[in-house]
């Protein structure tokens, strides 16, 4: 399993009409597939607009209608695609969640977010997810011809522990459709992408939403890709945008064997320290 995979991140608009929403997403990945994309990437809730008000009369079980139409374009293109994110309803619990296609329309895999947008930003913005969402507990991977993909959602890659275990799990590149915030996007974006990347060694790439400066919600977009080096390979503006990246999934080992970050990683020590008194406090050792 190894290779360049073609990625492509289709930045995307979402409006007020779920189906125009779900037009405009399958246009986008007719235009992937036209650049050549082995695998695409739609943004998170890319059928919904962002906010509480809205997830519950959008909502659809996995296998609605929007989902669906995805996986039929999946086959139809030959394409694997990460389809954003919806919120699934699963009885009376919604979840924003990414469900993945191969290019049989097959489902793979899916996704509920485990860590909720919940932020009260001195002068900025306010949101609780968890007001209307429920949060996932379990991670997700899963296998191309290229190598293994590890998936998380906007908020998780804020979260080193998360994409650590998806490392160790074999991941060498992770996805993660998004709708950052631009209250915290400017300072944190790039630096958080960049920063998993370094930590784990692994292509990190987020797929934003097209901001709408009179939307009910102002996504930050800059879709980005960054390498195991920590560089940024691609990054987007604000609009609608197909954002194309070459991955070079062998790289991902070439740059392990030169920094064995991963194998030199002492867990139980960590886990030894979650579970100790605080520094400075009993049974903890203060150096220097």
């Amino acid at each position: 399993m190894s290779g360049t995979l073609r990625l492509a991140l289709c930045q995307m608009p979402t409006g007020m009409d779920k189906s125009e929403n779900v037009k405009t997403a399958l246009e986008i990945l007719a235009e992937a597939k036209a650049g050549g994309a082995d695998m695409a990437v739609l943004p998170e809730m890319f059928m919904c607009p962002y906010s509480n008000r809205y997830f519950r009369a959008f909502s659809e079980p996995g296998d609605g209608p929007t989902l669906q139409a995805v996986s039929a374009a999946a086959k139809e293109l030959g394409l694997y695609i990460a389809a954003g994110t919806i919120p699934e309803a699963d009885g009376e619990k919604l979840y924003n969640t990414c469900f993945v296609f191969g290019p049989d329309g097959r489902m793979l895999a899916k996704h509920r977010k485990v860590h909720l947008f919940d932020i009260n930003i001195e002068g900025g913005q306010k949101f609780r997810e968890s007001l209307t969402l429920s949060a996932g507990e379990d991670l997700c991977l899963f296998d191309t011809p290229w190598g293994r993909v590890g998936v998380t959602v906007c908020f998780d890659i804020r979260f080193p522990e998360l994409a650590l275990a998806l490392a160790e799990r074999g991941a060498k590149l992770i996805i993660s459709p998004a709708s950052f915030a631009v209250t915290t996007g400017s300072d944190h974006w790039e630096t958080l992408f960049r920063a998993r990347a370094l930590d784990t060694l692994c292509f990190t790439a987020g797929c934003g939403a097209a901001r709408d400066e009179k939307g009910i919600y102002v996504a930050y977009a800059n879709s980005i890709v960054c390498s195991p080096w920590g560089q940024v390979v691609a990054r987007a503006g604000t609009g609608r945008e197909v954002l194309f990246a070459d991955i070079d999934m062998d790289y991902a080992d070439r740059i392990r064997a030169q920094l064995p970050v991963l194998s030199a990683r002492k867990p139980a020590l960590y886990t030894r320290f979650e579970s100790e008194a605080p520094a400075g406090g009993a049974g903890t050792e203060v150096c220097g």
